[in-house]
């Protein structure tokens, strides 16, 4: 697609995959005019943080601002926020905006992300029972921590958790709600999951498993004052988070009839099944060649490995190295960090180290790794990024040792 004549982009979303473009045009492609448009009325901001250390007493929004005001037009990125599009018209390739004129683009590129599952249960519109997708979320999440003394999480997912020990740490009451057998079932292994368990329990959170919430009853005054659960069991609060997963936002491009499954499908250099029209973030199921696989992906690592995809496409530069998938999360004193996806391993190594609860789960396919687990241990989540990349066979025995460094497991390859 790379030309001589001025090309149009228009990225529809403004969180970290949208802007990552918007960037990377800026830098690297001066024949293009990058228009930004953003559903929020707010600068563009980190979200990661809104379930963190956004929620602590006293947090600035204004330090988890992707970039400043003035980068936008210093990096000749037009910048529409406020704007809700409510359509595409791939025939005359543009966008369809809620309030104002049609958007005209050369190349589109969807970067909408991804919103809260919805929990379709009686009593689930009541005051007082929040989800987290954006800023005014977090804010409505704060100030309740302030005034509430007992909080139900529904899901024992990375973002329910992390409210979770940012509740305890306002001085709350937590219990955590798992429909599954063990919380963090869907992103992590069991050791890293009973690890996790173990030390929110320690810190005064209670988690339940293998249960479901039925029914929300309200107090006289119309808020949330208990969680019925499928054991019959009830949970007294003033305040629940509900946070069982993401769904992507893909309503436009289904819309315009662009081929989508769990998310928009696009190809390995972010190609939606029309030419013009690319897909990137979490709204986005991508191909994954290290694990064979087509996957929706929530992290930043993966909005900024696309976002490099497309500009390389939009501009004609060679597509960039595929790399290792990798997430973190905070909680309380825990900085867990994964690279890669046990997809198709057969077994895992545990290296226990001398430090506070430092732990590192290797998962294997035979002798390869294909994922590192880490809990307070750099240097295994490190090492473990470039065993998974070098594909090479590794010695389970001294993954396992801890007196042996990782730098001399990485030497043996």
């Amino acid at each position: 697609m790379a030309q001589t004549d001025r090309i149009r982009i228009v990225i529809v979303g403004a969180g970290h995959a949208g802007v990552a473009a918007a960037t990377l045009f800026g830098q690297r492609a001066p024949n293009c005019d990058v228009v930004l448009v953003g559903e929020e009325g707010h600068l563009p901001y980190h979200r990661p943080p809104l379930s963190k250390a956004y929620l602590k007493e006293g947090a600035d929004s204004t330090r988890i601002l992707l970039k400043g005001e003035s980068f936008y037009a210093a990096n000749r990125i037009e910048l529409k926020l406020g704007e809700r599009i409510v359509g595409i018209d791939r025939e005359t390739k543009q966008i369809i905006v809620a309030a104002g004129a049609p958007i005209k683009y050369d190349a589109l590129i969807l970067a909408t992300g991804s919103e809260p599952r919805r929990l379709n249960v009686p009593g689930a519109k009541l005051n007082g029972i929040y989800e987290l997708r954006d800023i005014a979320d977090a804010d409505k999440i704060r100030s309740a921590l302030g005034k509430s003394r007992r909080l139900v999480v529904v899901g024992g997912g990375y973002i329910g958790l992390e409210v979770a020990a940012s509740a305890r740490a306002a001085g709350l009451g937590v219990t955590v709600v798992e429909r599954e057998s063990r919380i963090l079932a869907r992103v992590a292994g069991t050791v890293l999951s009973q690890r996790v368990a173990e030390y929110h329990c320690s810190n005064g959170v209670e988690i339940i498993t293998d249960t479901q919430v039925v029914v929300f009853d309200a107090t006289t005054d119309g808020d949330v004052g208990a969680v019925r659960l499928s054991t019959g069991a009830t949970l007294e609060c003033d305040m629940v988070l509900v946070g069982v997963g993401g769904v992507p936002r893909d309503e436009l491009a289904r819309d315009a009839n662009l081929s989508c499954g769990d998310g928009v499908i696009v190809d390995h250099r972010a190609r939606t099944s029309d030419p013009s029209i690319y897909a990137i973030g979490d709204v986005s199921a991508r191909p994954v060649p290290l694990y064979g696989r087509t996957l929706r992906l929530e992290s930043v690592q993966n909005a900024t490995e696309q976002a490099k995809q497309v500009v390389a496409d939009i501009t004609g530069q060679a597509a960039p190295k595929a790399e290792i998938p990798w997430f973190w999360s905070d909680q309380y004193d825990l900085k867990i960090q994964i690279a890669g996806l046990p997809l198709d391993a057969d077994s895992y190594v545990v290296r226990i180290g001398a430090g506070s609860q430092q732990l590192a789960v290797f998962h294997l396919l035979g002798e390869r790794l294909r994922a590192v687990e880490a809990i307070n241990s750099p240097a295994e989540y490190m090492a473990g990024r470039a065993l998974i990349e070098s594909g090479g066979r590794l010695s389970k025995q001294k993954l396992a040792d801890a007196t042996v460094a990782m730098s001399n497991v990485l030497a043996d390859l």
